[in-house]
């Protein structure tokens, strides 16, 4: 697969996450696949697994996609994962073999306020 079907594939991908359509979202999977979460600590081994545990979260979640960039077998998407209307920021790093995510760690990042001392030096975004 060239660098622009993986990128459609991709944003297939999160288009189906963001629609809850839990069979097209684990499509780019390979069934051995691997799903880290380092901040929790938990690895979860298998496409149906990582399918079942996304199925069998409660909370209403919008995915919105900031970028996705990458080449061959590896992508980083960045999006704002919304759980019932709470933004969290997230970087999802993929490792593709023959074409399908063999292994992902999605980190997360809530939102924080600025802090004062850098005020003069930014500006705000978003």
């Amino acid at each position: 697969m060239d660098d622009l079907a993986t990128r459609a594939a991709l944003q297939r991908h999160w288009d189906a996450s963001d629609a809850n359509d839990f069979e097209a979202e684990h499509d780019i999977y390979r069934d051995d696949a691997v799903l880290d979460y380092p901040q929790s600590g938990e690895r979860i081994r298998g496409r149906r697994n990582i399918q079942q545990s996304r199925f069998m979260q409660p909370n209403k979640k919008r995915f919105t996609v900031r970028r996705i960039i990458g080449g061959g077998d590896f992508w980083v998407s960045e999006f704002v994962l919304t759980y019932n209307g709470v933004p969290s920021y997230v970087v999802s790093i993929m490792e593709l073999r023959d074409g399908l995510v063999a292994h992902e760690t999605q980190y997360f990042g809530d939102r924080f306020d600025p802090s004062p001392s850098r005020a003069h030096l930014v500006e705000r975004v978003g």
